[in-house]
């Protein structure tokens, strides 16, 4: 058991936390994090911008943060509020940021 352990903790270490928090939880509830990045860049439209409020969300979310629509809301409800401390968190958020931005990949 032990050993299983000490193969397993890298495995979660390395995954960081928007593919160990982010992206597992929105495949176990199939909402489309590329579709959700696409409607805080429409609503807030500069990185800096889009990164607040998702930190912002993330730590407390209600629905007049929410950038989803009422029908997913009304499916999956909101997001529980997140256990991951401010570091991860804002890690978590610049993978996300650096994985969808159209920035510099547009020719």
């Amino acid at each position: 058991m032990a050993r299983f352990l000490m193969l397993l903790i890298p495995l979660i270490v390395t995954a960081g936390p928007y593919r160990y928090n982010c992206v597992a939880c929105h495949q176990r509830r199939n909402l489309s994090l590329e579709a959700l990045f696409f409607d805080y860049l429409l609503k807030y439209s500069s990185e800096r911008r889009v990164k607040a409020a998702l930190y912002s969300f993330i730590k407390h979310p209600t629905k007049k943060k929410a950038v989803a629509s009422e029908d997913v809301i009304k499916r999956e409800g909101l997001m529980p509020q997140t256990t991951l401390n401010d570091t991860d968190l804002r890690k978590a958020i610049n993978t996300y940021w650096e994985k969808y931005k159209v920035f510099g990949k547009i020719r």
